[in-house]
């Protein structure tokens, strides 16, 4: 055990010194009344008198919560939150679901307006001290996070630290909720005493039971038409060798339904595209991995006589409030462990040679239509999602990085790599996209990073508090924004339910068209960024190196507002899948 002592003039400031001892690189704040005493300690920090995070200041919570999130992604450390009382709390509520479903540990902290009226150091002295207070100000997030806790004294600091740390921290991983009342955070603890590194380590991930190994091992050795569905798998690019390696040996084919991550590269051999609907009546096995919504019940009819087995750090998802998919095996795990124990366990498989050349044969076909789409959207108007991300895909490198927000048919970009691609949590809050690809960029500086967003989502996204925190911290993030004019989503969602009911017999229903449509490239032009429309399919190419040359060269962020077609049938059939 090793103690460190700093003479700490407020609480806020022995806070601060603990984050960074603890690991935590930036606090992402969006600051109030409240801040007062951490704003003098971060004071202090930066003339070198006291230890203290890199503070970032980001003009809107769900872009600070969205920029942990993202940051946590690339570099697998928690970062630090800090928003002002019950407003801030309020405002940041859609990136805390995010990320609580998502499973990313943030520290989120808030203060709380002050307790005292009067007669103590840190007591209400703004009109606003008394209308901002709740009874109950966590129990905005309360059901999102793991842990939720309001600091009493500079005394209990280190426990209210660690604990928040080692929770965060422990599967299923999760944001965290702490309340600062300003009269805490202004105290004086004078010497302030603590162990370095901590005492209390977050919980190791329990191995999965060898019973129920055995068990999955043996329906999967003897499955003649198995399948695995992942959707979270891949949050650890470590992860997918094991899935490559797994896959490829038994001849298992892998839909990855709506991915956040890469689960397993597009151009394996056993990757089997992206929607399960038209495989999982015919499968007498199926394998799910870190996937809380594998299929759609009511779109997708599961083979009656199909065994299912579910494997992930909570593969029941506790937390959601109803969730009823079929689980003939349950496995608490890791799953990357788990899945090579099962290799271990199983035998040499059933069908291997037939499913490996019927894989083959669905590989070429899907290459032979991709080629065909692309041959008739490279030259036109507006363009269709697929051209895009052929575009996108052809200029990105190895290492490079691609956020998304948006509908963009990933599989046109390419096989990307483990630990390149981010999608959306399944929460689907909007607007996270700009502030986790702000958050990626800054977690990985050397890699180049594309935010791709739907017009709706780039709105929601906060862009102007988003780009002025680029050009602060010399962000030079690329975003590409996929402009159809509407909320694509919510045309798709009321054609799937009134197919043939009146929406269907406008070309702009009620509550979806964003029109007139602002000229979103002009936004990041305020900021010293490089923006540009782009209208039609054949300029893109063009209009992508100019964009790159501005991050890469000028080293300036950049926006490409690119047009794109909303095709009515097209989203019927989505709709449907």
């Amino acid at each position: 055990m090793s103690l460190k002592t700093i003479q700490a003039e407020t609480t806020a400031e022995a806070y601060l010194a603990l984050l960074v001892d603890r690991g935590v690189d930036y606090l992402f704040g969006n600051a109030g009344t409240d801040f007062a005493s951490i704003i003098e300690a971060l004071s202090k920090a930066q003339l070198g008198e006291a230890k203290a995070p890199i503070p970032v200041t980001v003009p809107h919570e769900n872009v600070a919560v969205s920029m942990a999130h993202g940051y946590y992604l690339v570099t697998g450390r928690p970062q630090a939150v800090m928003v002002h009382v019950t407003v801030g709390t309020a405002n940041a509520v859609c990136g805390i679901m995010n990320a609580a479903r998502e499973r990313v540990p943030i520290l989120f902290a808030a203060g709380r307006t002050p307790i005292n009226e009067d007669g103590a150091l840190g007591a209400r002295s703004i009109y606003i001290h008394w209308a901002q207070e709740l009874f109950d100000q966590a129990g905005m997030v309360r059901e999102l996070v793991k842990w939720e806790y309001e600091l009493r004294n500079p005394e209990q600091l280190e426990t209210v630290v660690d604990r928040a740390v080692s929770l965060a921290m422990t599967e299923p991983k999760g944001p965290i909720y702490l309340q600062l009342p300003r009269e805490a955070l202004a105290k004086s603890p004078g010497d302030f005493t603590f162990d370095s590194p901590s005492l209390v380590k977050p919980a190791a991930v329990s191995a999965p039971n060898p019973e129920a190994v055995d068990q999955a091992a043996d329906l999967l050795s003897k499955a003649k038409n198995p399948l695995i569905i992942a959707s979270s798998f891949g949050q650890n690019p470590s992860d997918v060798a094991v899935l490559e390696e797994f896959s490829e040996k038994y001849a298992f084919p892998v839909v990855c339904y709506r991915p956040r991550y890469v689960n397993l590269p597009f151009g394996h051999s056993m990757h089997a595209g992206f929607e399960p609907g038209d495989m999982i009546g015919k499968v007498d096995v199926i394998l799910i991995l870190e996937s809380d919504t594998p299929w759609i019940p009511s779109l997708h009819k599961l083979n009656p006589n199909a065994k299912v087995i579910q494997v992930g750090v909570d593969p029941l998802f506790a937390h959601y409030p109803i969730r009823g998919f079929q689980s003939d095996i349950t496995i608490a795990a890791d799953a990357a462990t788990t899945l090579a124990a099962i290799s271990s366990a199983m035998g040499p498989g059933t069908n291997v040679g037939e499913r490996r050349k019927a894989m083959a044969a669905y590989k070429a076909d899907v290459a032979e239509n991709m080629a065909a789409i692309i041959d008739k959207q490279k030259t036109g108007g507006p363009m269709e999602y697929q051209w895009l991300a052929r575009c996108i895909g052809e200029v990105m490198n190895e290492g490079d990085r691609l956020v998304s927000e948006s509908q963009l048919p990933v599989a046109f970009l390419g096989s990307r790599n483990a630990g390149t691609f981010f999608g959306t949590s399944p929460a689907g809050g909007l607007g996270w996209g700009l502030g986790a690809g702000l958050g990626v960029k800054l977690g990985t500086p050397d890699a180049r990073t594309i935010c791709v967003v739907g017009d709706g989502a780039y709105m929601f996204g906060n862009p102007t508090p988003s780009h002025f925190v680029a050009a602060s911290l010399e962000l030079p993030l690329l975003t590409i924004i996929l402009n159809n004019r509407m909320w694509g989503s919510v045309r798709k969602a009321t054609l799937g339910l009134h197919p043939e009911g009146a929406a269907s017999r406008l070309n702009r229903s009620p509550l979806t068209s964003l029109e007139p449509n602002p000229e979103f490239e002009k936004i990041v032009q305020a900021n010293g960024g490089f923006g540009e429309r782009v209208d039609n399919a054949e300029d893109l190419p063009a209009a992508l190196d100019r964009a790159l040359r501005a991050v890469d060269v000028e080293k300036r962020q950049a926006v490409l507002n690119v047009q794109t077609i909303y095709d009515d049938a097209q989203a019927l059939a989505d709709a449907k899948r």
